[in-house]
């Protein structure tokens, strides 16, 4: 009979690092210790358990079926060890330390510096690490414990993660300058219909939301993919065709005026931007409150 003394943390971490890197010497190296260390506890793990987590030959590693189930069991078990430590060592000072916080790409360079300074002022004992990361990434970090929060839209699939919202971000048209639709104050869905339009890449979510608009005005979506916003801008600027921004995005992406931009008549198509955490975390009370003043450093821009 198996006992959870017969288990160690230390075994886990070998048998999650072997599998992430199909290699017993690399996850050596990323434990910090001897590949004979680690595979004698690979092995007295796999003998304990009697189960074979992985096929290896001298070319490669595999994890077998029964590895997998028992791999994704002992990510969930270092993750609930980690809440646990985390919950203990903060239960006094839940924003002293280290936040580990992914941001998608089409919020990063536009909200973090409207927001950081505020959380510096309010936090000055709690280190920011962000991360730009598409939305499925932090969705997959925040799960495997990598990340502790994220910032993203609340309209992409994020999965079974708690969220608070910080702001709505209305979508508006970017415009070449000499284009006949700069002539209206502003535009309904309909009259996007046969514009060449351009959008962002696979991955990001405001493009999902963008194809979705297109869709329904019957744009021609052009085969072109930015990887940014950025790239969308420029080319908006050269009279490539027209594009859908986050209003958040127009001061940094038209700071020189190099394009024009007409507000959505009525309804608004918008995202919502949050905070989101796993419900397992210790700090859903300490994000809460995060995310108040988040909320408050956007309403002020």
């Amino acid at each position: 009979m198996i006992r959870v003394h017969d288990l160690s943390l230390r075994q886990l971490e070998y048998i999650v690092a072997v599998a992430d890197t199909l290699g017993f010497h690399k996850a050596a190296a990323a434990c910090h210790v001897s590949q004979p260390t680690l595979s004698a506890q690979v092995q007295l793990l796999e003998s304990v358990l009697d189960v074979r987590l992985f096929e290896r030959d001298r070319r490669r590693v595999l994890v077998t079926a029964a590895g997998e189930d028992i791999v994704a069991r002992a990510r969930r078990v270092l993750l609930e060890t980690e809440d646990l430590i985390a919950a203990a060592t903060r239960a006094q000072t839940p924003f002293a330390g280290t936040l580990r916080v992914g941001v998608i790409p089409t919020l990063a360079p536009y909200l973090l510096p409207e927001v950081t300074p505020a959380i510096t002022k309010r936090y000055p004992e709690l280190g920011l690490v962000f991360q730009e990361e598409k939305t499925a990434d932090i969705v997959k970090s925040l799960a495997e414990g990598t990340l502790d929060a994220g910032i993203a839209a609340l309209e992409a699939e994020l999965g079974d993660l708690a969220h608070a919202e910080l702001a709505r971000d209305d979508f508006v048209v970017a415009l070449p300058k000499d284009h006949p639709l700069t002539k209206k104050k502003q535009l309904g869905l309909d009259e996007l219909e046969a514009e060449r339009v351009l959008l962002l890449d696979e991955g990001h979510c405001f493009r999902e939301q963008a194809l979705s608009l297109c869709a329904k005005a019957e744009a021609d979506v052009a085969s072109f993919r930015a990887t940014s916003l950025a790239t969308l801008a420029q080319m908006v600027s050269s009279g490539a065709g027209i594009t859908l921004l986050p209003a958040l995005a127009v001061p940094v992406e038209n700071r020189r005026g190099q394009f024009e931009v007409r507000p959505f008549a009525k309804p608004v198509p918008r995202r919502t931007i949050v905070l989101v955490w796993r419900k397992s975390s210790p700090f859903g009370a300490a994000f809460e409150e995060l995310a108040g003043v988040l909320a408050r450093a956007l309403a002020k821009k």
